[in-house]
């Protein structure tokens, strides 16, 4: 299995050679020129009364000819190869560094954590739900349906930093008392690798997160 890596703090490196014949080209163009030079010595020094054979002539410079388009052919294949190559190190080092928006859990260490809720149609109010990594709820916050971005801290309420590790959110909207929904939450969180494997990137976060970018709706510059 194929894998192609970027990491944050890794440059990123482009291996560029000089434009040059490749070997094979090489040995097929001084082959070429002997071939023709002992095809015009034959027909310099052919008997008169016994033609060499014109067909034959040009039936062995068809098939020398097809040789070389073959090489110059797989030349060209392989410069396209290059090329791709070198386009998906660019997409993968454009993602390094980013803070991306998805739904997944967020690495708490400190830093307040970006949460996108999004809310039942008719709620009347809703609650920001806050699970550590083990699914057991630790804080439950109201929050106002005019909200389209929440900044949760992670502090206790003695202001003390809860442990850091992965927190999942969700939001539930109500009705009077009634439960309409308990949808997840987006979050926020830095890309620091992004990998090519069997052809397709994926993104790892901070917290150990993989994910695709087909689950990314929100992209921002990285703190």
């Amino acid at each position: 299995m194929e894998t192609q890596s970027v990491q944050a703090n890794s440059p990123t490196t482009s291996n560029t050679t000089p434009a040059s014949e490749t070997p094979a080209k090489r040995a097929l163009t001084s082959d070429f020129e002997t071939f023709l030079n002992m095809l015009t010595a034959q027909a310099r020094n052919q008997d008169p009364l016994e033609p060499l054979d014109g067909a034959e002539y040009a039936a062995q410079l068809a098939q020398f000819s097809m040789v070389e388009q073959q090489v110059k052919t797989n030349d060209t294949l392989a410069s396209l190869m290059t090329q791709m190559g070198n386009s998906d190190i660019a997409e993968l080092s454009s993602w390094v560094g980013k803070d991306v928006r998805a739904i997944a859990p967020a690495h708490y260490s400190g830093d307040p954590i970006t949460v996108t809720p999004e809310f039942a149609e008719n709620a009347d109010r809703a609650e920001l739900v806050v699970r550590d990594s083990t699914g057991t709820i630790v804080e439950r916050q109201a929050i106002a349906l005019s909200e389209t971005q929440v900044n949760w801290t992670g502090l206790e309420s003695d202001g003390t930093a809860r442990p850091s590790g992965l927190y999942s959110f969700s939001v539930e909207s109500y009705a009077e008392d009634s439960l309409l929904q308990d949808k997840s939450a987006a979050t926020y969180n830095n890309i620091v690798e992004a990998q090519i494997q069997n052809g397709q990137i994926t993104l790892i976060l901070e917290g150990g997160q993989v994910i695709l970018p087909s689950v990314v709706t929100g992209v921002r510059s990285g703190a």
